[in-house]
């Protein structure tokens, strides 16, 4: 795996989201944890629209069938931070949110890295990893979309 490599920037999305959540934790700054949530709804939709379609064959359907799954927890647990955060709560309330947050990415990401990113290298349709690539470089989710287990 290279540093370019799909899989190692998607890896490297989820190390840079741990953080971000990991820095609210530890320095109460609404704005980190901001952050990390829009960036965690970014790397969802661009998981859910351009990763794992062109993937859905064969032996993947059912492990990408979990990871929108626990999309979904993780897209009540955000919904819910950024409600308490626009209320203007005391981040130090917000803790164990973000540390149950934290745990369920820790699980999601210990399976979806070894056992999908690996065929974001090697299955991808060229087309479609050159689309998900110009999405990583400059794109944004659109407003209002919502994952597909929050959505229905």
């Amino acid at each position: 795996m290279t540093e370019s490599s799909l899989s190692a920037i998607l890896e490297r999305e989820h190390h840079e989201i741990d953080a971000g959540i990991e820095a609210f934790v530890a320095d109460a700054d609404p704005a980190a944890l901001t952050t990390a949530l829009d960036a965690l709804r970014r790397h969802i939709y661009l998981e859910e629209v351009l990763l794992f379609p062109p993937l859905r064959v064969g032996g993947l359907m059912m492990p990408i069938m979990v990871m929108i799954r626990e999309h979904g927890e993780m897209w009540q647990l955000m919904d819910a931070l950024s409600a308490r955060l626009a209320e203007g709560a005391d981040p130090a309330t917000l803790a164990p949110t973000c540390r149950e947050l934290l745990a369920l990415l820790e699980r999601h990401n210990s399976k979806e890295e070894p056992v999908i990113y690996p065929h974001a290298d090697a299955d991808m349709p060229p087309q479609a990893a050159t689309k998900l690539m110009k999405f990583i470089e400059t794109g944004t989710t659109p407003e209002g979309w919502v994952c597909q287990q929050a959505a229905g």
